[in-house]
């Protein structure tokens, strides 16, 4: 089930990101070659016949004859393959593609390639994936708002909002080599009292665990609606910080807001939420170039496929939650300026737009290779890393 809900909640993201391109690239006056959900090999496709105006299906067998006809099983050029674009849905559910003409510097004497375009087109192409991805996200908060959203209230709420449930301590994050970890807290576990002492917030519960950093805690916990008992002790982390347990707490209650507040807030959060992983990238790079590792985790797709399948098993507000900071996540990689992504092909054109000359192609290619490549590396690095913590 989880693996099914992470590729839905990808294809979801890739769709909306992809989409987001091929509308900006027709709009813009560019051929797109072809508008895929997933990778090849082509499991089937279709385009609309320009002039009998029907739908043409395509088949393995057709990309496997054109090949061939081709010659020898050679790629054939786009841009004669299909008189339209190619709407395809790919065996390797991991992602999409939009393919447009002229995107990686060829035919720039075309008018409808990208190459061939002004700087603003070419800019408005490339923002316009991680744009669609911040809409999905402030899309889905809004909703999220409408049904009832799981938040973080210790700071309160404002009068407009609209408590579904009262506010509970809840696990949202579980630090590794931890005693919380050791004993067993996971992701989404409620903490109903200590030593049978409730917790009516976080603020108590930091106040009762420093203050008892010697003694075995009796925590009891709910989590998927049944209660259970778990025995912590406390460790002094950093000298001379109070003990921990070693959890991210919040107060979490469900909101609900009336619907035309709830649109507004969901493009606001959004926004902040978007800001926050900027935020968080800077601190992530910071703490690497000075040589101080990971400043907190970072999550693969074995990864991100847990975390899809423990909010899911929570309720649908909060994979709505997730589904929507996972959207914001990848428009803000996106945007950033490494080669291979949007925000490194978009240094390019702005280079090229500024002195009127494009960077010699044979570079530009190198570069994107080169960031593909180390794109690659930390793709498995952390997904082995993922892998072995669920061992």
């Amino acid at each position: 089930m989880t693996l099914i809900l992470f590729v839905l909640v990808l294809s979801l993201l890739v769709f909306v990101h992809e989409f987001g391109h091929f509308i900006a690239a027709r709009k813009s006056g560019m051929k797109v070659y072809e508008f895929a959900l997933g990778f090849p090999p082509l499991a089937l496709g279709f385009y609309k016949d320009p002039k009998t105006k029907k739908i043409v299906w395509v088949t393995p067998k057709d990309v496997k004859k054109r090949k061939l006809m081709a010659g020898g099983g050679a790629a054939v050029d786009e841009q004669f393959e299909y008189p339209a674009t190619l709407y395809s849905l790919n065996l390797i559910p991991l992602g999409g593609f939009c393919k447009i003409k002229g995107e990686n510097g060829e035919h720039v004497r075309d008018s409808d390639s990208f190459g061939f375009q002004k700087t603003w087109k070419k800019v408005v192409v490339l923002v316009a994936g991680v744009t669609m991805n911040y809409l999905l996200a402030a899309v889905l908060i809004g909703i999220g708002f409408m049904i009832g959203l799981p938040m973080d209230v210790s700071g309160g709420v404002d009068s407009s909002a609209i408590l579904l449930e009262q506010p509970s301590v809840v696990v949202q994050h579980v630090e590794e080599k931890s005693p919380a970890k050791s004993a067993g807290i996971t992701l989404g576990d409620t903490i109903l009292n200590i030593d049978g002492v409730p917790m009516e917030n976080s603020r108590e519960m930091i106040a009762y665990v420093s203050e008892h950093k010697q003694d075995v805690l009796d925590i009891e916990i709910l989590r998927d609606e049944t209660s259970q008992h778990i025995s912590i002790t406390p460790e002094v982390v950093v000298a001379g910080e109070p003990a921990r347990l070693g959890v991210v707490l919040a107060d979490a209650a469900v909101v609900q807001y009336p619907w035309y507040i709830a649109i507004y807030k969901g493009f606001v959060s959004a926004m902040f939420g978007l800001i926050s992983i900027f935020i968080s990238f800077f601190l992530l790079i910071k703490g690497l170039l000075l040589g101080q590792g990971l400043a907190f985790g970072v999550a693969g797709p074995v990864g991100i496929a847990s975390i899809i399948g423990d909010s899911a098993r929570l309720g649908i507000h909060y994979l709505i939650n997730v589904t929507a900071m996972i959207s914001l996540s990848l428009a803000a990689i996106n945007i950033l300026p490494i080669p291979a992504l949007d925000g490194g092909r978009l240094v390019f054109v702005l280079i090229e737009g500024v002195f009127k000359k494009p960077v010699p192609l044979k570079y530009e290619q190198l570069a994107h290779t080169i960031g593909f490549m180390l794109l690659l590396v930390l793709i498995v690095i952390v997904t082995f890393r993922d892998i072995m913590g669920l061992i």
